[in-house]
């Protein structure tokens, strides 16, 4: 009896604890890789925060961010064009206030260096639709390419589209999550561009990392929530801002802001990667 007592007691003290020590789900994600995908130097990072910094210069960092997952491979921006790196001086703005890029490494000689064709490549999603985030989608022209319809629908120079029309696309009308298991969430977060969007990763070791896109471009904007003077929207973006602090709350996941040079550098590179 004494026993059976003490089963049923143990069985209720189980059954009560908190929510936060129950084991985690299992994460489809294996590995997530940074890949170098430019660096370059911001002739005036007011540009950036309006009223802020003016004609101060700020190195500027540029990530690629490639996941291993059970389903196979799926790769979030893919940076400034690999030709770029044949390019002694980089490639400089017509703005001289913006960003000069310069590519050390290619991005197919990174997937090389870690025994990936761009062909075993699946899926992309890029942030959104600027040169420095989509420079490279083309070296997968047969992966399936999830963006916001309002990013693929948007005009670009002349009314040119912002991608090839026969390269297969999934267009989103909000958040998407891409496996089905919850391990890699696309979130709406308009206001840099009608479309933007980041990216939600839950790593089964190191935990939920949120990748920003350009919903922020660096820590101190995102302290101060301060919006460039060149995004589509101040009221979307702010918003986008919230949501993303609230997803961060909701997940205890970390921050991860692409061009933070700063930021960057205290992160592990490819070919090393979390998981």
């Amino acid at each position: 009896m004494m026993k059976a007592i003490g089963l049923a007691i143990l069985f209720w003290v189980v059954a009560a604890l908190p929510q936060a020590y129950a084991q985690p789900a299992n994460s489809g994600v294996e590995r997530l890789y940074i890949l170098n995908c430019g660096e370059g130097v911001a002739g005036d990072i007011s540009r950036w925060s309006p009223g802020v910094n003016e004609g101060k210069s700020m190195d500027f960092v540029d990530n690629c961010y490639l996941i291993k997952h059970a389903q196979g491979w799926f790769l979030w921006d893919t940076g400034i064009p690999d030709a770029v790196a044949e390019m002694p001086n980089g490639l400089a703005p017509a703005d001289p206030k913006a960003v000069t890029w310069r590519r050390p490494k290619t991005l197919a000689a990174q997937l090389d260096q870690l025994g990936v064709k761009p062909s075993d490549i699946k899926a992309i999603a890029v942030s959104h639709t600027h040169p420095d985030h989509i420079g490279n989608v083309e070296l997968f022209p047969a992966a399936m390419l999830y963006v916001q319809k309002a990013e693929y629908e948007w005009p670009g120079t002349n009314n040119a589209p912002r991608f090839k029309p026969e390269h297969p696309a999934t267009k989103l009308e909000g958040d998407r999550d891409v496996f089905g298991d919850g391990s890699v969430t696309i979130l709406s977060t308009p206001g840099h561009t009608p479309g933007h969007q980041s990216l939600l990763v839950k790593l089964p070791k190191a935990g939920a990392v949120v990748l920003t896109g350009d919903a922020v471009h660096f820590k101190d904007n995102w302290d101060n929530r301060r919006v460039p003077s060149l995004n589509a929207s101040k009221d979307q973006t702010l918003a986008s801002m919230q949501k993303i602090a609230d997803t961060l709350t909701k997940e205890k996941a970390q921050l991860w802001i692409n061009h933070d040079k700063a930021q960057r550098d205290g992160l592990k590179m490819s070919p090393d990667f979390y998981d």
